[in-house]
């Protein structure tokens, strides 16, 4: 039986990721942060008795800043792969703490690397990149576009990425990098633009909200289905030598247009409920983001089934269904 670390497990990428590799036959243990309340509203529904012979989830707290936790915990587990999925992960929140990002989404990877040397893992290791690291590079963009970071987080990430890189040519580790584009799904935090265009559709057309405010509403961005994605990484980890992909529908959609589909999907007109604001607006902006993953199709042999504006359709479906269900329960 294979075991894996799932850092960020509690996240969207983390709880789908968890529910395919369960699926698949894997012992999943999880990294999650201490907090007074529980955060782990998206993996509930795997949970079972830890006391259950048949349970194969198992978390630990634990934090990408804490070196030797890191490394008693890959002791103790003896991983076969390592997903590191942890991340302060919004691209706003990085202008307003620069240096807690770069903590994080940069030395956090070094430290979980260097965890990995000192403790002479044989586990593969996952490093979520983002197709942020690209900035300002014209789309479409594949792994031999130049990276030119437009943001602390972006900025940040970019380090973990030439980590990853180093570890891998300096101590052999079987270390690869997902450049995963945009990717979404009901389980999408609510501050994220995708999921906040979609709740509120179904929230303005259930009477329960008036308007919607927003910033840059002409980026282009490559949305895609998040569960597809975590196949993706699975499918990287299992190659004999590691190497960089990047993940991608390949069709670009700026937000307008995504408010465009989310609001028709409910019967409502976007002009209506829409408003621009400027607070939401990026002292950078990234213009357009595009991927091409000729790449993982050819050697991974994968490739995005569900494009933006179906994905925009299944977030609204989701949340109307959720904010109805909590109006049976109220």
């Amino acid at each position: 039986m294979k075991k894996a670390l799932i850092t960020g497990i509690t996240g969207q990428d983390g709880s789908y990721l968890a529910e395919l590799l369960l699926e698949k036959g894997y012992e999943v243990h999880g990294l999650i942060r201490r907090s007074s309340t529980f955060n782990t509203s998206r993996i509930d529904h795997l949970f079972k008795d830890p006391h259950d012979p048949t349970n194969m989830l198992h978390l630990h707290h634990g934090d990408l800043t804490d070196p030797a936790g890191l490394t008693n915990l890959i002791n103790k587990i003896e991983p076969d792969e390592i997903y590191n999925l942890a991340a302060q992960s919004h691209v706003m929140v990085s202008f307003s703490m620069p240096g807690y990002t770069a903590n994080v989404d940069g030395i956090g990877v070094v430290t979980l690397l260097e965890a990995m040397r000192s403790s002479k893992s044989k586990a593969r290791f996952y490093q979520a990149s983002t197709s942020e690291l690209f900035g300002s590079t014209p789309p479409p963009q594949n792994e031999a576009s130049r990276f030119h970071p437009r943001s602390p987080y972006a900025t940040s990430k970019l380090y973990g990425y030439w980590a990853t890189v180093n570890y891998r040519e300096a101590y052999g580790i079987h270390a690869t990098n997902g450049i995963l584009f945009n990717h979404e799904s009901p389980r999408r935090g609510e501050t994220f633009v995708t999921r906040k265009i979609t709740r509120a559709a179904a929230a303005i057309s259930l009477g329960k909200q008036d308007k919607l405010y927003l910033g840059n509403l002409d980026s282009i961005r490559d949305w895609g289905y998040a569960k597809e994605y975590v196949e993706s990484m699975w499918l990287m980890l299992q190659q004999e030598n590691p190497d960089d992909y990047v993940i991608a529908t390949g069709i670009g959609a700026n937000a307008q247009q995504f408010c465009e589909q989310s609001f028709s999907r409910v019967g409502l007109d976007w002009k209506d409920f829409v408003v621009q604001d400027p607070r939401y607006i990026r002292p950078a902006e990234v213009d357009g983001l595009i991927g091409d993953s000729s790449k993982a199709a050819e050697i991974l042999g994968w490739s995005a089934k569900t494009m933006w504006s179906d994905l925009a359709n299944l977030m609204v479906d989701a949340d109307v269904a959720r904010l109805r269900e909590l109006n049976v329960k109220d």
